[in-house]
C-alpha cells in the first residue's frame, strides 16, 4: 500500500479543510433572534400523532370482514360493515380487552391498538395474515358486545395513526380505515 499520499502536505491539507468545514457545520448554532432550529420534514408528509382518535355515532348495520394490507408509508387495516359508517375508538392501551368478558386479548408487537367499531357483528369474521408487513404484527378479535365490534392490532411500536370512515351508498356499505405509519 502507498502511504505517501495520506502523509502528503497536500493531502493534510485536504483532510484539514474537510475536518474545518464539518466542524463549522456541527458547530452552528441559531442566531440570537430566537430563530428555532430547523427541524426534520415528518416521514411521508404524515402528521397524524399517536392520541386516540374517536367519532361518536352508533349505527345499525354489522361487521362483514376483516382485512390488512400494506403500502409504502403505512400499514393498514379495513373492517368492511353493512349500512351507514359507524363511530370509533381506536387507541393505544396496554392491553385489549374481549369485548363482554372484559378478558385480555394478547397479540404480538410492541404495542397495541383497540379498534373498535360502534357497530356490532353477527359472526366473527377471519382476522388477515400480518405476516411480512412493515409495522402490523398480529390482528385478533376481541369480540362484539351490545352493538360494540373491537379488534386488537398488535403493532411494532407506539407510531402515528390516523382512523376515517367511507360510506358507499350505492351498495349500503362502509368501511373503518385505521393506518399506522411505519415509522415517526
Amino acid at each position: 500500500m502507498d502511504t505517501r499520499s495520506a502523509t502528503s502536505p497536500r493531502g493534510s491539507r485536504r483532510r484539514a479543510g474537510a475536518v474545518a468545514a464539518l466542524a463549522a457545520a456541527l458547530l452552528a448554532v441559531p442566531a440570537a433572534t430566537g430563530a428555532a432550529p430547523a427541524t426534520a420534514a415528518p416521514y411521508c408528509g404524515i402528521t397524524w400523532g399517536s392520541g386516540a382518535k374517536t367519532s361518536a355515532p352508533l349505527t345499525t348495520g354489522r361487521v362483514l370482514a376483516v382485512r390488512a394490507g400494506r403500502h409504502a408509508c403505512f400499514d393498514r387495516l379495513v373492517l368492511d360493515m353493512t349500512g351507514r359508517a359507524p363511530g370509533y375508538d381506536v387507541r393505544y392501551v396496554t392491553v385489549v380487552k374481549s369485548d363482554g368478558s372484559g378478558f385480555p386479548v394478547p397479540v404480538a408487537g410492541g404495542a397495541r391498538l383497540a379498534v373498535v367499531a360502534h357497530k356490532g357483528a353477527t359472526s366473527v369474521p377471519a382476522m388477515p395474515s400480518v405476516a411480512g408487513f412493515t409495522t402490523f404484527r398480529q390482528v385478533r378479535w376481541a369480540g362484539a358486545f351490545e352493538g360494540y365490534t373491537t379488534v386488537a392490532l398488535g403493532v411494532r411500536a407506539r407510531l402515528p395513526f390516523r382512523v376515517f370512515t367511507i360510506r358507499d351508498a350505492a351498495t349500503n356499505r362502509s368501511r373503518l380505515v385505521v393506518d399506522v405509519a411505519h415509522r415517526w
